[in-house]
């Protein structure tokens, strides 16, 4: 299934695609697709309704994130082999960990803000990964099972206050409001075949800035979910976001970093695209 909100911003009302990539609304049936939503029990009354028996919905709405009620956002940085060479970083002994603060998420299509004084304001695509069940201690083989999909994220950052400024603290360059955006969907496990095998890729206007493969990962979607079990509680709703491949800005000779008026458009197989200006 491919859940997803759509509507202005905290007004959203829950939505599907058919088959046939209509847009259904899901509201006679739920209120929103919230964390309970999201366990194996309601997803699996979920799958048994036709997508085609529910209202079309008109127009092009405004698309915001799959789900609401995130209580965690979590990133893991330099979790591809090619991204960690463009920065000059060895690859870690285990995955480094980051919090992006939940007041950062926005829709997939919603304008990037530029925050005041910002000079080196980045761009990563990156897999999303939606917790549906509690996780606390779980081996790497179950950790799967602990998941309700995948999604699309855009771990926008300011490099400036993530290195120079952060005093080793990364959340302080990823958690400005507008840095998430998520979306356009979420895709259930049972429909995701491999998430170790998914093209990503990034466009800058319209210039191709970043492709890559999630083969290329240090640490695959399990292993990184049963680590985080091991140090925190992974709750249903959880956001983690699981690295991304080379071309950031930050990476490049010369550097490159967003400028107001800048279009951003990137996207993963089978999880659509996401589409957002600096302003």
């Amino acid at each position: 299934m491919r859940l997803l909100r759509y509507g202005p911003k905290g007004q959203e009302k829950p939505g599907i695609l058919d088959w046939e990539d209509n847009l259904r609304d899901l509201s006679g049936l739920l209120d929103d697709i919230t964390p309970r939503v999201l366990s194996p029990a309601a997803l699996e009354v979920l799958r048994a309704i036709d997508p085609e028996m529910l209202p079309k919905v008109k127009g092009s709405p405004r698309i915001g994130t799959p789900w609401n009620g995130i209580s965690k956002f979590v990133g893991v940085g330099l979790n591809y082999r090619a991204h960690a060479e463009e920065s000059g970083m060895a690859l870690p002994p285990e995955p480094t960990i980051f919090p992006k603060w939940t007041s950062c998420i926005s829709g997939p299509c919603d304008d990037i803000v530029m925050p005041e004084g910002s000079e080196k304001l980045d761009w990563e695509v990156e897999l999303g990964i939606v917790i549906g069940t509690r996780a606390r201690n779980v081996a790497e083989g179950d950790a799967l099972s602990h998941v309700a999909g995948y999604c699309l994220a855009n771990d926008v950052s300011e490099r400036a206050y993530q290195i120079e400024k952060s005093g080793g603290q990364w959340g302080k360059g990823k958690g400005f409001d507008t840095f998430g955006p998520v979306g356009p969907w979420l895709v259930t496990a049972d429909e995701m075949e491999d998430p170790q095998n998914l093209e990503l890729w990034l466009d800058v206007n319209g210039e191709r800035m970043q492709k890559g493969n999630t083969s290329d990962m240090v640490f695959s979607c399990a292993q990184i979910v049963s680590y985080l079990s091991r140090v925190m509680t992974l709750e249903p709703g959880d956001l983690v976001i699981t690295g991304t491949p080379p071309g950031v800005g930050m990476g490049l000779r010369p550097q490159r970093f967003l400028k107001k008026g800048d279009s951003i458009e990137l996207g993963i197989s089978g999880l659509g695209i996401q589409r957002q200006k600096v302003v």
